[in-house]
């Protein structure tokens, strides 16, 4: 059996919940090399993401270089937005059992310069860029949030772009919206950043809500979550207790993120994994289909601002580029779930035999 390519991936997040189980997929799956995660606004505030992703870090125990580089606070040309009533204040609501925020550990995996000073966003980027380019390789950069970060990176650094193998971002839909009649939540808190992205000439992956909306954490996979090997025989049987303290911080995350679908979109099963699809396609593409579009936001519309404009007909007249002229997208169709969890559980056993969360009382 052939060697499955390593992966070097830049993680750009906006944690909360699904967010966070990105992140335990960068730093667990196999085949990613994790260079370091710029943070932004989107879920809650950016103070509040960049301490929740130092708070993943540690709790998952990734390698020490991995920092957290604080990023862009609002958007491009709107208001910042968030979205209290599904992920709660700071992002991260009735997650149980992660390190307090502001705990020495947490601040220490902030990433800082040699004068002591916080090192952002676009500098973390680019300097891995460059120094993967000056190890002959070149970088993936995932989105799980608004983009701006990335947009700003593609405007300021368009010389580092040949050394960037691919933009990955969890946002838009086919046809339909989350947070509007027409417009996905990452999208829309910044579409003008998105639409930078999309003409860049970088290949690109739009994971959509279309798909995500089919990798529901089950009953019988929080089962499996939280005790390795358990079967709920029927659907009223309790959940099992929880192995490990880092299994039961897992569980408090997933039983928050379900109660907040059900409650505010009706999602009856379990809560959508939207941002973990993500490295699980940078990983696994093979659990993937996919198919080469056009695909633009809208920018101006009364009612559609921010809706991800997908030519599925091929009625627009586009090149071979992945630019501004070109079909610019890939965009995912649909998804091995099956096979998407047998690659969560793996990740969250890994995690487990090394998080410090396990060796507290």
């Amino acid at each position: 059996m052939a060697a499955i390519a390593t992966k070097y991936v830049w993680l750009d997040v906006d944690p909360g919940h699904d967010d966070a189980t990105a992140i335990l997929l960068a730093v667990h799956t196999p085949n990613i090399h994790l260079l370091g995660i710029s943070t932004t606004h989107g879920n809650a505030p950016a103070d509040c993401t960049a301490l929740n992703a130092a708070r993943c870090l540690l709790a998952f125990a990734a390698p020490n270089h991995i920092r957290v580089h604080p990023g862009a606070s609002k958007p491009l040309l709107r208001p910042a937005k968030h979205d209290p009533e599904i992920h709660g204040p700071d992002g991260l609501g009735g997650v149980e059992g992660l390190p307090a925020a502001d705990s020495p550990e947490v601040l220490a995996r902030f990433a800082q310069d040699d004068s002591g000073a916080t090192v952002r966003a676009l500098d973390g980027m680019a300097r891995a860029v460059k120094e993967a380019a000056a190890a002959g390789r070149r970088v993936t950069i995932v989105s799980t949030g608004p983009m701006t970060n990335i947009a700003l990176f593609v405007a300021v650094y368009p010389d580092l772009l040949e050394g960037v193998e691919e933009f990955v971002f969890m946002g838009g839909g086919v046809g339909m919206g989350n947070r509007s009649a027409v417009a996905e939540y990452n999208i829309m808190c910044d579409p003008h950043a998105v639409q930078i992205v999309l003409d860049a000439p970088v290949k690109k992956t739009m994971i959509p809500i279309n798909v995500t909306h089919t990798a529901i954490v089950t009953r019988q996979i929080h089962a499996q979550l939280l005790s390795p090997g358990t079967s709920l025989d029927n659907g009223t049987e309790s959940l099992p207790e929880p192995a490990t303290n880092l299994r039961h911080t897992l569980s408090t995350l997933i039983s928050f993120f379900a109660d907040t679908y059900k409650s505010t979109f009706g999602f009856n099963d379990g809560p959508p994994l939207h941002d973990a699809l993500t490295i699980a396609y940078v990983s696994q593409p093979e659990l993937f289909q996919t198919s080469r579009k056009r695909v633009d936001v809208e920018l101006g519309g009364t009612h559609t601002v921010g809706e991800t404009v997908v030519d599925i007909w091929n009625y627009q007249s586009c090149d071979d580029t992945w630019g501004a002229g070109g079909k610019n997208c890939q965009v995912a169709q649909s998804l091995d779930v099956a096979g998407f969890f047998d690659l969560f559980l793996g990740c969250v056993s890994r995690c487990d035999s090394v998080s410090p969360l396990n060796s507290r009382p």
